[in-house]
C-alpha cells in the first residue's frame, strides 16, 4: 500500500472519529451542557461500571486504565508522575496512594468526566428506563467531557511534557 494511499486512509478515520465525537456532543457542548454539581467526591471506575457495564468493560481494555501500572515503584509516589497516572491526584477526594484509594488508579472514567458522586446518587432515583426529562438530569449531574481540553494536560510531548520519561521507563 502507497504512503499517500496510507494517509489518505488515516485522514478519512480521523474524520470519521471526529465527526461521530461531534454528532454525540452537539454543536457546542461547552454552550449547552449545564455544570455539574459542586463539592462531588470521586467514586472509582468500578461504581461506573454498576451502570454503565459495556463502556467499563471497553475502558479496562485501554491503556488508560493501565496507566499507573506503567510506573515502578520508584516512581508510584511521585508527585509528577501521579496526577497523568491516577485518577484526582491533587483533589480532596482524589488519588492518595495504593493504600487508601486503589480504585483511584490509573486513568479511570472520573479522569475525564470529573467526580461522579453527584452522578450516581441522581441516577439512583431512576429506574432503568429514563423519560427525556430524567435523562437530561442524569447527564447534567456530571460532564460530558470535562472542559478546557482536559486530554491535553496528560496528552502532551509524547505524555510527559517538562518532566520527560524516565530512562527506566522508555520504550526499548
Amino acid at each position: 500500500m502507497s504512503k499517500t494511499r496510507i494517509v489518505v486512509l488515516s485522514l478519512s478515520v480521523l474524520a470519521v472519529v471526529v465527526s461521530f465525537v461531534v454528532a454525540a456532543s452537539g454543536p457546542n457542548v461547552s454552550a449547552t451542557q449545564a455544570e455539574p454539581p459542586a463539592a462531588q467526591t470521586y467514586t472509582g471506575a468500578k461504581k461506573c461500571g454498576s451502570c454503565h457495564f459495556t463502556q467499563y468493560m471497553a475502558w479496562k481494555k485501554t491503556n488508560h486504565s493501565k496507566t499507573f501500572d506503567l510506573l515502578t515503584s520508584k516512581y508510584e509516589k511521585d508527585a509528577t508522575c501521579l496526577p497523568c497516572h491516577t485518577t484526582g491526584y491533587g483533589e480532596p477526594t482524589g488519588f492518595k496512594d495504593m493504600e487508601t484509594t486503589p480504585n483511584l488508579a490509573g486513568n479511570t472514567c472520573e479522569s475525564c468526566h470529573g467526580p461522579g458522586s453527584a452522578h450516581e446518587k441522581v441516577a439512583q432515583g431512576f429506574g432503568k428506563k429514563l423519560t427525556p426529562e430524567q435523562e437530561k438530569t442524569v447527564r447534567d449531574s456530571i460532564w460530558l467531557m470535562r472542559p478546557k481540553n482536559v486530554c491535553v494536560t496528560c496528552h502532551k510531548a509524547e505524555g510527559h511534557g517538562k518532566t520527560g520519561t524516565p530512562p527506566e521507563l522508555q520504550k526499548k
